[in-house]
């Protein structure tokens, strides 16, 4: 992808995150963008095309999003903090309609992102648990596959359903009880303690918070 065109797939997914995607045409897009649809048909053939290149963007953009870049200098514990926070703030930000659209009007991409989503937060449970065995902080009977799947399906199912709003699920409130909630299943004494030691200097709204020793 040249800078060029990578420039404009970011410009259209603020406008996608914005305002839906349904509502936003390919003349809206040239004109927001203030380029011709000309210029926009030469690394595009059509808006389907242009939301898969979108949603590419943002399969690396979670990819990137869901890394700690502390993970050498924290423990377990902390690195999931760490994690939780990222997610929670892009929950906040995040424009609800903008998936409804994605998902009725283009469900092969729906379908990809949510493949991509499953796949890394997958990944990074079963190492999160790995690591915390190993620094003697979790329980070492766990299954991490089982765990890994619980927490998808946990996730998913609070985005999928209107048990809870979203200033509900998206408030340190909810992110706390959620987070001890799990931590407290998998965690070991040790773990259980140093939980309660982090939590009470634990700020959702600072991430500095998370590296105070």
């Amino acid at each position: 992808m040249s800078t060029e065109f990578k420039e404009i797939v970011e410009r259209v997914r603020e406008l996608y995150m914005r305002y839906g995607i349904k509502s936003i045409t390919m003349d809206d897009v040239a004109s927001q963008l203030g380029i011709s649809k000309k210029t926009l048909y030469q690394f595009v053939s059509n808006k389907e095309e242009l939301v898969g290149k979108v949603i590419d963007l943002e399969i690396e953009l979670l990819n990137k999003g869901m890394e700690c870049p502390e993970r050498d200098n924290v423990n377990a514990i902390e690195e999931l903090l760490f994690v939780g926070k990222v997610i929670n703030k892009k929950m906040k930000e995040l424009n609800y309609s903008t998936l409804f659209d994605l998902k009725k009007y283009y469900p092969h991409h729906y379908e990809r992102l949510t493949k991509a989503r499953r796949e890394k937060m997958h990944i990074n449970v079963i190492r999160n648990i790995e690591k915390g065995q190993h620094e003697g902080l979790y329980r070492n009977d766990l299954d991490s596959n089982i765990i890994a799947r619980i927490q998808i399906s946990r996730a998913e199912s609070i985005l999928d359903n209107d048990i809870f709003s979203v200033e509900e699920f998206t408030s340190e409130r909810f992110f706390t009880e959620i987070f001890v909630y799990h931590i407290r299943g998998i965690a070991n004494q040790t773990g259980i303690e140093f939980l309660e030691n982090k939590m009470r200097d634990f700020d959702i709204n600072d991430f500095n918070s998370l590296f105070k020793q």
